[in-house]
């Protein structure tokens, strides 16, 4: 049923661009600093005197318990709106950071910056993109674009900033700073958070179980999981993969800048277009971009150049996955509950984030870099080739659910 009917005045209105300018400065906020982990790594992994697997459990842990709480904040958005999620993120990520700050061992680090960050997180992630989605039907493709691009400008900002502030002082001070920006952020973009004058909401969500019953949501999400696999081990791995062939720390550490910079190229192209072309196989092209990309890391070595370029390249189909996911959704399962579907949906990322730098730890570790980067290439390749499917007999839900 509809919370509030739309109007021609609230619909795609200017308000309705305010609600997406706050849900990015959310999600810059959000994954600012969970995207500038890599900047992080070798600090943490020599003062915890832990390898590459164990200190990237810290990313593995945070990522993948955003994505699998999303599964019931989304669905608490549903109910009592966006704002109740952004003073709770606000709360998490100021109090989880501060407490990183002063832990004493790793094992407790990844309950204060696993539960911290990755509750702060699911508040704002999802809640948000299905918000600013009740807020649009003609442009909703182009607002959700606009929303996401915190998260590419968090990663482009967040990354060199933590290299330059552990340089200067240490990682500790670094979180220190980090919890009081990110939790004033959070708060002040809580301020205009409202839910949206098209949103539906689901009296019974299905459940996951429920879902995975349905074909195209079953694609979607092996999709979504193998690609995170592939996705997340640059994130935390290629400022490191750098260093170690002797590159600077900062121009290390703007690698994973420069893929939140390339991804917001991508987010706002993409999302726009995706409102006047067929937005699924513009998702496709996304995923195939990622998976070709490896092969670019793959024969890099030490160019930095080359690198630079693999980066651009991973952050333009990045940017495009994370702009058109909840568009894909919402085209193929309309606006009804949109929240618990998409938080659904998202689970499959927190398995792949979850299992993936850890899985490239061990890789690095034993193999060396050559085998983690192979790795990520034939996981991504098996993401695009999953989607063909639905491309070729995609789904559509019907206009009154849209």
């Amino acid at each position: 049923m509809n919370v509030t009917g739309p109007t021609s005045a609230q619909v795609d209105s200017f308000r309705g661009w305010i609600i997406a300018i706050a849900a990015a400065a959310g999600l810059f906020a959000t994954f600012g600093v969970a995207y500038s982990f890599g900047a992080f790594f070798e600090s943490m992994a020599e003062d915890f005197d832990a390898g590459s697997g164990a200190t990237a459990v810290f990313f593995s842990l945070t990522i993948g318990l955003s994505f699998f709480l999303a599964l019931f904040t989304g669905r608490w958005a549903d109910r009592v709106g966006p704002r109740p999620l952004l003073l709770a993120a606000s709360g998490s990520i100021f109090v989880g950071l501060l407490l990183t700050a002063a832990t004493p061992s790793i094992w407790i680090g990844y309950l204060t910056y696993g539960v911290g960050v990755g509750f702060a997180i699911s508040c704002a992630y999802v809640p948000m993109v299905a918000t600013v989605g009740g807020w649009f039907e003609r442009r909703r493709a182009s607002a959700l674009g606009v929303a996401v691009t915190g998260i590419g400008v968090g990663t482009l900002v967040g990354t060199p900033l933590a290299a330059y502030l552990i340089d200067r002082w240490s990682w500790r001070t670094t979180y220190v700073i980090f919890a009081i920006v990110a939790g004033l952020v959070l708060l002040l973009a809580s301020f205009v958070a409202e839910r949206g004058p098209a949103a539906v909401a689901s009296a019974a969500p299905a459940s996951l179980t429920q879902l995975l019953r349905g074909r195209e949501f079953l694609v979607l999400y092996v999709s979504i999981a193998m690609t995170s696999l592939a996705l997340f081990t640059p994130f935390v791995f290629i400022a490191t993969y750098a260093t170690d062939r002797g590159i600077g720390d900062v121009p290390a550490a703007t690698l994973v800048g420069i893929i939140g910079g390339a991804s917001v190229v991508g987010r706002l192209g993409l999302g726009g277009l995706a409102d006047r072309f067929d937005s699924v196989s513009m998702y496709f092209a996304s995923f195939a971009v990622m998976a070709l990309s490896h092969l670019l890391w793959l024969v890099a070595g030490s160019s930095y150049p080359v690198l630079v370029v693999y980066t651009v390249t991973l952050g333009l189909g990045y940017g495009g996955f994370i702009a058109l996911s909840p568009v894909v959704a919402a085209v193929i399962f309309g606006m009804d509950g949109l929240g618990g579907t998409i938080g659904a949906l998202y689970t499959s990322a927190g398995i792949g984030s979850l299992l993936g730098p850890p899985f490239a730890g061990v890789l690095i570790d034993e193999f060396g870099f050559t085998a983690a980067i192979v790795a990520a290439l034939i996981e991504g390749a098996i993401a695009a080739l999953v989607m063909v499917p639905l491309i070729r007999h995609p789904h559509r839900a019907s206009s009154t659910r849209l």
